[in-house]
């Protein structure tokens, strides 16, 4: 993983890293993304102007994972289960696209409340 983003809620951020994929270029190139983010138990969404198929889609992910749900079509942050879960893994509502990770602590999610999310290049 070569190319790094920043995510933005309110006053806090989080640096992560996205991979070479096609799902990635295609949100790299869209950058800079503004939303609403919401959140599904440790999960936080927002809806994006990209619209991607299905490429390697995963039914659970690792905490930290940054993820494209294609059916949103929505830009993903989990770090924890969701209602969607079994025991503490990480499961999204459908199969989503992964792309990247958060590669800073993700303990500060927990205390994300303003969900305004800013997502950009770091050059």
């Amino acid at each position: 993983m070569s190319r790094r983003i920043r995510i933005q809620f309110g006053d806090a951020s989080l640096d992560a890293e996205i991979d070479e994929s096609r799902t990635a270029q295609a949100i790299w190139d869209a950058l800079p993304l503004t939303g609403r983010g919401n959140r599904w138990g440790q999960e936080i969404y927002f809806s994006i102007p990209v619209e991607l198929e299905g490429e390697n889609l995963h039914e659970v992910v690792e905490p930290g994972t940054l993820a494209y749900w294609p059916e949103g079509p929505a830009f993903c942050i989990f770090w924890g289960p969701t209602p969607a879960s079994r025991a503490k893994e990480c499961r999204p509502y459908s199969p989503v696209n992964v792309f990247g990770r958060i590669v800073e602590d993700l303990k500060p999610l927990d205390g994300i409340r303003d969900l305004r999310v800013r997502v950009e290049r770091i050059p």
